[in-house]
């Protein structure tokens, strides 16, 4: 992997993983998740952890790092929404 690959991978891992802390701030602080979509979040969470296997298989760092947090990041959102689904 060339520096310039890994510099684009890594400003790309960053800009992404950090476009989901608003989401689970605003989810964390109001309990309010009625605009959130429990299938897509369950798929998008699946496809995170899916990308996350595939950077270790490949053992590409930024895939890595990025996808670790945001599964974190959304696996947060969707155990707000699915605590909050279950709770009706």
């Amino acid at each position: 992997m060339t520096a310039l690959n890994l510099c684009i991978g890594s400003i790309a891992a960053v800009c992404t993983t950090i476009a989901f802390v608003p989401q689970v701030i605003k989810s964390w602080r109001t309990r309010d998740l009625s605009g959130i979509s429990l299938p897509m979040y369950t798929i998008f969470t699946t496809g995170v952890l899916l990308w996350l296997i595939y950077g270790i298989l490949r053992q590409d760092w930024p895939v890595i790092i990025a996808n670790a947090i945001t599964a974190i990041l959304a696996g947060v959102v969707l155990w707000l929404k699915l605590k909050s689904v279950l709770s009706r």
